[in-house]
């Protein structure tokens, strides 16, 4: 029976940088690694709040991008 063993998180946040010429949306990303992999989605929500204050962007959503190693 395979396992998944959790190897790494990273934060990224997605901001919205403007408008193309065509009126779609045009994003941005910022990715943060060696994020904790206990971290929990509260304290992940929290470090992008205080992250996103340093931009001049709108954010448009924050996502926890977990990678896991497969044992079989």
């Amino acid at each position: 029976m395979a396992e998944a063993i959790l190897a790494t998180t990273k934060l990224r946040l997605v901001f919205q940088a403007g408008m193309d010429d065509e009126g779609r949306a045009i994003y941005k990303f910022k990715t943060f690694n060696n994020v904790k992999r206990e971290s929990t989605t509260e304290q992940l929500f929290q470090a992008a709040q205080a992250l996103y204050t340093l931009s001049s962007d709108n954010l448009s959503r924050v996502e926890r991008m977990d990678t896991s190693d497969l044992l079989g």
